[in-house]
């Protein structure tokens, strides 16, 4: 029996459900011509050519979407739901306003992306690149972004809570005014990233190098971070 996945209001749902099948491109695209949105169901598009396909308002769970490319497809409004998606490519695709819970998606390419209203929950990111994307109101929540690149994005004003961003690139990102929450900073690239007015007190700051203070400046910190990311200097405290 198909699982039920509530869909919000500006999502259409699903009346065609297809389960367990193995889907290639001439399948998928033969689904689109009829302009209704499908519910797929544990079926495998792995190495999937979905390139330029128009599947706004789709719903993908428990679904294998490993090396799946997905280039410059129009994905808006789509729900994805505990899917497998390693080396997967949305490159230049639209996911605007979409819904993305509880899946992976590691070393993944969104390159230029667009990801405006999108949700990740849960998902694992590590090694993706999200370079370029367009993220107006993107959030993440519980997401591991580890080796992730993420140049000059903007958390700014944002409640960023359970995310990992360990040795991932951050360069020019701004985290003006965000509060973190069970966060990790450790080792990621933080060259040019502005924190003005933000609470890094629940951010884990380990393997951070301050050379540029500046950038720090008007932001909170607990005691304990301060002693770290002065040790750092090899500043001794008594």
């Amino acid at each position: 029996m198909a699982p039920s996945i509530s869909l919000g209001t500006s999502q259409i749902a699903a009346a065609n459900i297809l389960e367990n099948r193995e889907l290639d491109r001439a399948a998928v695209e033969h689904l689109s011509k009829s302009g209704l949105p499908y519910q797929l169901v544990a079926c495998v598009l792995e190495e999937a050519d979905l390139s330029r396909l128009t599947l706004d308002g789709w719903v993908f769970a428990d679904c294998n979407v490993k090396q799946a490319n997905f280039t410059g497809a129009k994905l808006s409004a789509t729900l994805w739901s505990s899917c497998k998606g390693g080396l997967s490519d949305f490159t230049g695709c639209d996911l605007s306003e979409s819904r993305i819970e509880g899946c992976d998606f590691n070393n993944s390419n969104f390159r230029g992306t667009t990801l405006t209203g999108t949700q990740f929950n849960r998902c694992k990111l590590t090694g993706a690149n999200l370079s370029e994307a367009k993220t107006l109101n993107l959030a993440f929540n519980e997401t591991r972004l580890a080796d992730a690149r993420l140049p000059g994005l903007s958390f700014r004003k944002a409640r960023l809570n359970g995310l990992d961003f360990q040795m991932a690139d951050l360069k020019k990102c701004d985290f003006r005014d965000a509060v973190f929450q069970d966060c990790s900073l450790r080792d990621a690239n933080l060259a040019d990233c502005r924190f003005e007015g933000a609470d890094l007190r629940g951010a884990d700051l380990g393997g951070i190098r301050l050379l540029n203070a500046k950038q720090f400046k008007g932001a909170t910190i607990s005691r304990d971070q301060a002693g770290q990311l002065l040790a750092e200097l090899g500043l001794k405290i008594r």
